[in-house]
């Protein structure tokens, strides 16, 4: 193996000072999330036990190889994917009941989410291994972080790819729409045209946020009502290249039809479940705080519920 770049030497001293003091223990499985696309996101602890573990088992061995040969290591790599995953995952445990660290990684980003390593994990938990999860980039993370969708509050459903083509296609999109949180979908590049089709077809409405190549050079984020996008993807031939991450907003919620004292039914149901448990006062008082509902109109309907 040739000799590290000094940048990496450099990278790995300042690794060992911030993580080389902490506990890595033998006989644990450590799942370390890699970078979506730019190296420099790889955090210290991952550099560190990286560099630590006896063996690194992998989505792809060429593409893991590659990062480790960036950062001046030599480890043995198992192969460890889709097709593989229940044998592969026996060459790990029996490494793991002698003791050894092993580091799963998938080719990009956090594993076991949408990438493979679930059920090597699983299998690990299952023998009674220990397992560490090393944090770090995720595309499905920093996509929802620059779609500024304040409707998220409540969370959010991720899709990963959609079926290939067909019913269960359209399906599996129509249940993407009508969650009532921001929706993450992974799509390839040949089938992105058809994809922005069917939603401005769908939900012209919708806001979308279209990330392409995210953390890399020529990486794009762009927000727009779903039935703007195919003419942004036809507006330049280098929309269409590379890796995609969409975000579906959350559909605007139905105004809510207030009763005759001005409460409506949300802040309704949340006065009588606070009702049961709460003096009446109180339990008025976190409702308007809840529900933003008026205080006197609250309290005129905590009134008839208590009475009625």
């Amino acid at each position: 193996m040739s000799s590290p770049s000094p940048a990496a030497t450099v990278w790995r001293e300042a690794a060992r000072a911030a993580a080389g003091g902490q506990h890595h223990p033998g006989g644990t499985l450590y799942v370390v999330a890699t970078p979506i696309g730019n190296l420099a996101d790889l955090s210290l602890r991952a550099l560190h036990v990286l560099g630590a573990v006896d063996a690194v088992a992998c989505e792809d061995t060429r593409v893991t190889g590659g990062l480790l040969r960036h950062l001046g290591l030599d480890k043995p790599l198992i192969a460890l994917h889709e097709h593989n995953e229940h044998a592969a995952s026996a060459t790990v445990l029996a490494r793991l009941a002698a003791g050894e660290r092993v580091a799963y990684v998938s080719d990009a980003g956090t594993p076991a989410v949408s990438d493979p390593g679930a059920r090597l994990v699983a299998q690990a938990q299952a023998a009674g291994c220990r397992v560490m999860p090393l944090p770090g980039p995720s595309s499905v993370v920093t996509a929802l972080s620059v779609a500024g969708d304040a409707a998220g509050a409540g969370g959010f459903h991720f899709a990963g790819f959609l079926p290939a083509k067909g019913a269960e296609r359209s399906a599996a999109l129509q249940r993407a729409l009508d969650q009532p949180v921001p929706c993450v979908l992974f799509e390839a590049p040949h089938r992105l045209a058809a994809l922005l089709a069917q939603l401005a077809e769908a939900a012209p409405q919708r806001r979308v946020t279209l990330c392409r190549e995210l953390t890399k050079q020529f990486e794009q984020v762009h927000t727009a009502p779903a039935t703007d996008l195919p003419a942004w993807l036809a507006a330049d031939p280098m929309h269409g290249k590379g890796e995609f991450v969409l975000v579906l907003h959350a559909a605007p919620l139905a105004p809510a039809q207030a009763g005759d004292d001005g409460v409506d039914e949300a802040a309704a149901r949340t006065l009588a479940v606070l009702l049961r448990e709460l003096p009446l006062k109180q339990a008025v008082g976190l409702a308007a705080e809840i529900t933003a509902a008026p205080r006197n109109a609250l309290y005129t309907r905590a009134l008839r519920l208590r009475d009625g």
